[in-house]
């Protein structure tokens, strides 16, 4: 059975740009502050490397009650023994993912617009990561999605939808009336040399807004 799963601060792990102690650490820390879903994204790792740290990050979203998700390799979240799986538009088809997954895990699909985001609904994701909102240095050839464009698929799409993609505290609050359920932060967080702080902040900014 698939966990009910809290989108409200999806954290995004790079540790190239990590302000402070190991990833483990970080993640804890962010956890503690207030991040209700992690995702494992190193796009330079090789598959021992990558598959040691899932893990390792395994362990620590289990004692917080987290789900832990892996960036693009569902083989690596499923040896694994992750929560799920986040796929782009260029990665593993849905359907192959599942086979490896099994139906009793997450897997997330990345939509960029309204014809992308019901593309994903309807093969079968669990939830839809929309973005990127604004540029940004982890993916700078990133289409950017319009805050129209985002409410148009909010509108459109009944599963989850986290906003992805240069969002921080000065950011964050925007969502508020964007009909999300969560949004999703990588520099604002790990880059932070108090990730706890960080998070909580985040969370915060974002929630006050919603309302």
């Amino acid at each position: 059975m698939k966990p009910d799963v809290d989108y409200t601060l999806y954290l995004v792990t790079d540790e190239q740009l990590l302000a402070s102690g190991d990833i483990c650490s970080c993640v804890a820390r962010a956890i503690e502050g207030g991040c209700t879903v992690v995702q494992l994204r190193d796009k330079t790792a090789g598959s021992r490397a990558l598959y040691e740290t899932a893990v390792k990050l395994r362990t620590v979203a289990a004692r917080y009650g987290v789900p832990l998700i892996i960036n693009d390799r569902a083989d690596i979240a499923a040896a694994a023994g992750a929560d799920g799986v986040h796929l782009g538009r260029g990665d593993l088809p849905y359907a192959a993912a599942r086979r490896i997954m099994g139906d009793d895990k997450i897997i997330g699909l990345s939509a960029s617009n309204m014809a992308e985001a019901a593309e994903a609904e309807k093969t079968g994701a669990d939830y839809i990561g929309v973005g990127a909102m604004f540029k940004t240095a982890t993916k700078t050839d990133a289409y950017v999605t319009t805050f129209e464009e985002l409410k148009r698929i909010r509108a459109a799409v009944r599963i989850p939808i986290v906003a992805i993609g240069g969002i921080n505290a000065e950011t964050a609050h925007l969502f508020g009336d964007t009909g999300v359920n969560g949004v999703a932060a990588v520099s604002a967080i790990v880059g932070d040399p108090d990730p706890y702080n960080a998070a909580r902040r985040l969370k915060s900014l974002f929630l006050n807004a919603r309302g």
